[in-house]
């Protein structure tokens, strides 16, 4: 199945709300200018209809395949899309858009408030996944097209397509959740608050107006993301390529600075993540997974969902783990939906839906190519 990638890609940016016409979002504040940087792979047929929207997770971006000029950095789902793969750009037109509130050419916290020319901060407004959703179909009307063939993503990914099928069925044909989650549990919560924490925590972060000066939050940041590493990856991924290995070997001298080869994966992964992304946005994007819960709102129609939705976990993730999926599944079951959830093996936790796996990617492969009955759901 596997053939070859996009090669070299580049990031567009749109301007898709201004002072004219802002943004307005769940909470009923409002935002503009609204930037959006963008990727796109593949033709668009001549009636819009092959397209397929990849949502990002929470430390994503548009980047999700090829390169720009350095063949070794590739999209973070490189493995996905390109000919010949599950999202096979010779028969789709594939969109992925870095998030509102992201760091990575989009509107976010970090971006200026032209209202008093500094960065926004933490003034910047509070924010939904129906808000996410909200500037994806703004994308997608700047690009002339008003249906989708699916929507796919993991983590955040998937609570985002999840949303986009409830509002807007007629708009996607299918959608592909990927170790996602409808509800959030306490344990889940608890995780992120203690990363939000770390970085408020940190001296430089100087109330979120750390942008105004030469410091930043990085020790924060750092300590988030190594916490938050290890909750994507599982104790049988972990000991396969750690184990208790010392990199100095198993008779150096013990010492309180990094020992164990684990220990140096963690700092490599704090310290390249310092180098892509911003504490602000780091907050924001997680704290939109907290309050995210649709199938508790009051008046959700689930009878008019016509939707299909497969939803994909694995068995050794225990940050979204399998009843997550089931969970929803059930939930859209009970409302007429046409839903399906399958649980895959895989060693490697939460971050299997970033890796190659060939039972993973024929179900993915499949879900796209497999007939949508048209009609709502019943």
């Amino acid at each position: 199945m596997k053939r070859g990638g996009v090669g070299r890609v580049h990031t567009q940016r749109i301007l898709l709300f201004d002072q004219g016409s802002p943004l307005t979002l769940e909470s009923g504040a409002t935002l503009a200018p609204v930037q959006v940087a963008y990727e796109t792979y593949g033709a668009l047929d001549a009636d819009g209809g092959n397209t397929v929207f990849v949502c990002h997770a929470l430390t994503g971006d548009a980047h999700a395949a090829g390169h720009h000029g350095d063949r070794s950095r590739r999209g973070w789902w490189d493995t996905m899309i390109g000919p010949g793969r599950p999202l096979d750009t010779e028969r789709f037109f594939v969109v992925c858009a870095n998030l509102l509130g992201g760091c990575a050419g989009s509107t976010g916290p970090a971006s200026i408030d032209p209202e008093t020319s500094r960065a926004y901060g933490l003034r910047f407004p509070l924010f939904t996944v129906r808000d996410l959703v909200a500037v994806h179909r703004a994308l997608l009307a700047h690009l002339g097209i008003t249906r989708l063939h699916a929507a796919i993503g993991g983590s955040l990914g998937g609570m985002q397509a999840l949303q986009w099928a409830l509002d807007y069925p007629e708009e996607l044909e299918r959608a592909v959740l990927v170790c996602a989650s409808a509800r959030l549990s306490a344990q889940n919560i608890a995780m992120t608050a203690v990363t939000r924490q770390a970085i408020m925590d940190d001296p430089d972060f100087q109330g979120g107006d750390y942008l105004d000066g030469p410091r930043r939050p990085l020790r924060g940041l750092s300590v988030a993301r190594r916490l938050g590493h290890i909750t994507y990856l599982s104790a049988e991924s972990m000991r396969r390529k750690f184990d208790r290995t010392r990199r100095d070997g198993p008779d150096a001298p013990m010492r309180m600075s990094s020992d164990f080869e684990v220990e140096y994966y963690l700092d490599h992964q704090a310290e390249i993540f310092l180098e892509r992304f911003d504490a602000l946005s780091y907050l924001y994007l997680s704290r939109v997974m907290d309050y995210f819960e649709p199938f508790a709102e009051k008046g959700l129609e689930l009878g008019r969902v016509s939707t299909r939705v497969l939803a994909l976990s694995f068995d050794s993730d225990w940050r979204f783990g399998s009843e997550h999926s089931r969970f929803l599944v059930e939930q859209l079951r009970a409302g007429g939906v046409d839903a399906l959830h399958v649980e895959i093996h895989s060693p490697w936790g939460h971050d299997s839906f970033l890796l190659e796996g060939q039972r993973y990617h024929r179900l993915v492969e499949q879900a796209l190519r497999e007939p949508v009955a048209q009609g709502a759901a019943s």
